[in-house]
């Protein structure tokens, strides 16, 4: 909902160490790969019960995801790239909520199933009118600069991590959080069903 809102001063933050990292031959998937490992280790952890770890790890992976976007736009960016943002990002968001099933199932499993549930929700809409804009040749107005179609919702990325910092300093409030978090997710999941539906009706 507010990924757009935070693009402008976050391409502003980290245009200098991206062109440090482009001088010294640091590639963008480069990036995307280290950030990935990182934040797939967020799972350990926090399955271990080190929340504050995790929350570390969790942080590192997001720097790292916007540094790989600043690289490629100053270098190029490539359909390659595009591919294994989007792709390792959604593994990393499902990898979080498992995490903290295995902490406590008793506690956090019909919740972090149902989390879980939503997120295939939003990302398979997500994916599916991408796809299919690319098709049309659609360009999303309010992020050109993303490698594929970019279809808000009232849960985008800002939103999740938000979700994930809240989880991770507070993790027994993790049922109930992860619980609203689903409704909207589901919501969004709707939404985007149907603006797919009313903008590709059109041959």
């Amino acid at each position: 909902m507010i990924d757009s809102f935070l693009i402008p001063p976050q391409e502003r933050l980290l245009r200098h160490p991206a062109r440090r990292l482009r001088d010294w031959g640091i590639s963008a998937n480069m990036l995307t790969l280290v950030g990935f490992v990182i934040g797939l280790c967020a799972l350990p952890a926090i399955a271990l019960g080190h929340f504050w770890l995790g929350l570390a790890l969790i942080a590192a992976n997001r720097i790292l995801d916007g540094l790989d976007g600043a690289v490629a736009r100053q270098v190029g960016p490539t359909d390659r790239g595009a591919f294994l943002d989007i792709a390792l990002d959604f593994f990393f968001y499902a990898a979080i909520p498992f995490a903290f099933v295995l902490a406590d199932p008793a506690a956090n499993g019909v919740a972090g199933s149902l989390l879980l549930f939503s997120f295939i929700g939003t990302s398979s809409s997500f994916l599916a009118f991408a796809v299919i804009a690319r098709q049309r040749g659609m360009t999303a107005l309010n992020m050109p600069q993303k490698g594929i179609y970019y279809l808000g919702g009232i849960t985008e990325g800002a939103e999740t991590i938000a979700l994930f910092v809240l989880i991770c300093l507070f993790p027994t409030v993790f049922p109930i959080a992860a619980t609203l978090f689903a409704t909207l997710a589901f919501l969004t999941t709707a939404i985007r069903w149907w603006w797919g539906w009313r903008s590709f009706g059109q041959i």
